[in-house]
């Protein structure tokens, strides 16, 4: 059963002190870039880039990333198969930009560490800065987000899940525990 512990609002009003945040920190916004880990980051980086357009009449690039070659968690070698890429779409040169990664969830940091991997492949950023909406702990690798819309300290037997309006058709972020 899952309990909720963030409402749409309370969502939305933390992606806005992210977007103050971002300003605040880079004195403006001039070659910046989001980029979202599919499938939520990438709706997360679009409202981020929505909001800053708001508040400072600046369009800022979005770009689409796909890790699914990367990751080192989900993936069993086997070298008679290739592996499946959805697409990664990032308009815009990365090189000398600075570049903020955008998930929706941040728990082992082996996501982060395959997206700066094919982050890397596509160009080479002046700087590379971490959004997640969540940080939940039990980091396995030294990642630390820039910018974090909340703190939700959980137990290794609990699952965050963050629901989008884009995606889910309703937003919230809940916690249940993982049946085994």
């Amino acid at each position: 059963m899952a309990h909720e512990v963030v409402d749409g609002s309370s969502m939305q009003r933390a992606l806005t002190r992210i977007t103050y945040e971002i300003i605040e920190q880079n004195k403006g916004v001039d070659d910046l870039v989001f980029v979202g880990i599919k499938t939520r980051g990438i709706y997360l980086a679009k409202r981020l880039a929505k909001r800053l357009k708001q508040l400072e009449q600046i369009d800022v690039p979005v770009g689409e990333l796909d890790i699914s070659l990367y990751r080192d968690d989900l993936h069993i070698p086997d070298h008679h198969i290739e592996p499946t890429v959805t697409s990664s779409d990032i308009d815009v040169d990365i090189t000398d930009k600075h570049v903020i990664l955008v998930d929706d969830v941040l728990f082992t940091g082996r996501t982060v560490r395959a997206a700066l991997d094919a982050l890397m492949d596509l160009g080479r950023p002046t700087k590379i800065s971490l959004a997640v909406l969540v940080d939940r702990g039990h980091r396995e690798l030294p990642i630390r987000p820039d910018f974090v819309g909340k703190n939700i300290p959980t137990a290794m037997d609990e699952q965050v899940n963050v629901a989008m309006e884009e995606y889910d058709g309703h937003e919230d972020i809940t916690i249940e525990k993982i049946k085994k």
